[in-house]
């Protein structure tokens, strides 16, 4: 592939000091060049799921899945609620299951949490329906210390952020290798 790799990041996270969001926009600034990473904020914006509105969906719901099409791959960091997925992202990626803008996308998850063992396990099943491309070498834990952590801290933090280079570097990889049928 030759031309600039976009990355859309999402956050599952709607908290305005998430430390899964702060995570994203760390490996916005470190991405090398070549790599754009952009932070996803509509999350928020997007009205929960309804099968009803096919064909009339919301602007905010066009714009996801514009962002979703132009991009080469897609990076989501979510915190775990109640050992699944929280409602942000689930009601995300409800928009997007029939229209297709992650079919053969390769998608790394990043987890800010060493306990997000089942949100994780859940985002693995539901992308996995959806047909997204996983890339297991850029789905990568990056155990942060607690709810506080900066965007500052990550940036500071010499393993984090050889974490982070090394997430992107695989994510980056998988967009040059063709999908096997």
């Amino acid at each position: 592939m030759s031309g600039q790799i976009e990355i859309l990041a999402i956050s599952g996270s709607l908290r305005t000091h998430s430390s899964n969001t702060a995570l994203l926009h760390a490996a916005a600034q470190l991405a090398p060049a070549g790599i754009a990473v952009s932070v996803y904020d509509g999350v928020g914006d997007l009205p929960l799921f309804n099968p009803d509105l096919e064909g009339q969906e919301p602007v905010s719901v066009l714009e996801l899945r514009r962002q979703l099409r132009v991009s080469h791959c897609v990076i989501i960091s979510s915190p775990e609620y109640a050992h699944g997925v929280t409602g942000a992202i689930k009601n995300l990626l409800d928009w997007v299951v029939g229209s297709g803008e992650l079919v053969d996308k390769p998608v790394a998850l990043l987890n800010a949490s060493a306990r997000a063992t089942w949100s994780h396990a859940a985002l693995t099943e539901i992308l996995t329906v959806m047909n997204a491309r996983l890339i297991p070498a850029a789905s990568l834990t990056i155990p942060l210390i607690n709810n506080a952590v900066t965007l500052e801290d990550i940036l500071s933090n010499g393993d984090q952020v050889a974490t982070l280079r090394l997430a992107l570097s695989a994510l980056s990889n998988a967009v040059c290798v063709p999908v096997t049928a």
